[in-house]
């Protein structure tokens, strides 16, 4: 039987390991955290996933929330005008299916202990280089799926692949109850995308947390500017207020949906912020031996796209299966470096779509956002496009592909 160390209990890391033992590896996880430190820590992301994700999460009977957690069916877009009215206000479906937001404190404790009741070994420890170089002997391979920490410093950054050195965006999330319905869409459970020009974002996003259904706030502020007001890591209630604030003065109407709102809980915040890194798959410890990276180790988006619990099902998918259809063979360099490759062709697009989101929408983009006020074709495919990402290269991110789109269903 062969053996697998994997390092990180996020989404990646879990599903990897959780369905290599339905094929009866002898799977050893490594987590920083026990279940019970997981569920009563901090937020760590907003984790939106969209139907393709979760249909991985279903084929292998991972999917434990599908009856408790709010159906998200489309992604609305918002944009203030001049006069601070909306000059855009629309809503695509979502055709492949509905999305989901589990919160992490709820999602990981329960896979780390469904591990272990499968046959899994999790070891609740810290790995540092020193650690892993001493472990890695003793498995066939080993994979880093831990995005933080001193680990991520075997990975090099690959400078062709990564235009940006410093965080694109201040990031900012607060978990919240007693959110109101949109007026325009009452009954519907949606994410909603609002586009600040030459401030930033917000996007609301229908979650479950520790308490049951919620809304999770998420801010996205250039840096510097007027949205990034949280580098002083204000309390849980201090930081809702200032999103208050905030949206009183940039977001009127959703300052009216979350006015009589109130914080989940004392842990239910984040901050932070990171530069969009892509990195070479490859690491090498001191004695020799190498470590495949994955998922936010080799490709870390900013989640201004919300696709990074996306990308940790679909990389950990893509891994399962290289994994499974290489056999006995020895986990060499060229292996890594080719299952890495086949996650990449798939990778690239949610790259391309995160850092185009990150800059000023160039003219052709502003036509497509501004198309899909009145034609529900063009809504659809950009929502849709969250979820498959490959798409967009089909007609978003080009001006004469656009042009020929818009063209077409005019």
């Amino acid at each position: 039987m062969r053996r697998i160390l994997i390092i990180g209990a996020g989404q990646s890391g879990l599903q990897l390991a959780l369905t290599l033992r339905d094929h009866d590896y002898d799977v050893t996880l490594m987590s920083a955290k026990t279940p019970d430190e997981i569920r009563g820590g901090w937020v760590t992301s907003t984790q939106c996933m969209f139907a393709d994700a979760l249909a991985i999460e279903r084929k292998h009977g991972l999917n434990l929330w599908d009856d408790v957690a709010p159906a998200a069916g489309g992604q609305g877009v918002s944009m203030p005008g001049p006069d601070g009215e909306r000059a855009l206000n629309w809503l695509g479906a979502w055709e492949a299916g509905t999305a989901q937001s589990i919160d992490q404190r709820v999602k990981m404790p329960v896979w780390l202990e469904l591990l272990e009741e499968r046959g899994g070994n999790v070891i609740i420890h810290g790995v540092t280089t020193a650690d892993l170089n001493s472990l890695a002997h003793m498995y066939d391979l080993v994979i880093v799926a831990a995005g933080k920490g001193e680990l991520v410093q075997l990975f090099d950054r690959d400078a062709s692949r990564s235009p940006f050195t410093k965080p694109q965006r201040a990031l900012s999330v607060s978990y919240v109850h007693g959110t109101e319905a949109r007026p325009e869409t009452p009954g519907n459970v949606d994410v909603w995308v609002n586009l600040v020009p030459g401030i930033g974002e917000h996007i609301s996003i229908p979650g479950y947390t520790l308490s049951g259904p919620c809304q999770i706030l998420y801010v996205s502020g250039i840096p510097g500017g007027p949205l990034d007001a949280f580098a002083d890591r204000p309390p849980a209630h201090e930081q809702f207020r200032r999103h208050l604030e905030l949206f009183k003065q940039y977001l009127p109407w959703e300052y009216e949906r979350y006015r009589n709102a109130e914080i989940t809980d004392a842990k239910g915040v984040l901050i932070g912020g990171y530069p969009p890194v892509v990195r070479h798959p490859v690491g090498e410890l001191p004695s020799g031996g190498l470590v495949l990276g994955m998922a936010d180790v080799v490709v870390a988006n900013d989640p201004v796209s919300g696709q990074g619990a996306n990308n940790a099902a679909k990389c950990a998918e893509v891994y399962l299966t290289s994994i499974l259809e290489h056999g006995e063979k020895p986990f060499d360099r060229e292996w890594m470096q080719s299952t890495f490759d086949t996650y990449w062709d798939y990778a690239r697009h949610v790259v391309r779509l995160t850092n185009t989101m990150l800059m000023p929408p160039p003219e052709h983009i502003q036509k497509i956002l501004g198309f899909a006020q009145t034609n529900q074709k063009v809504a659809n495919r950009f929502a849709n496009g969250f979820n498959n990402p490959p798409d967009m290269a089909e007609w978003f991110f080009e001006p004469e592909k656009a042009e020929a789109y818009l063209e077409s269903v005019a």
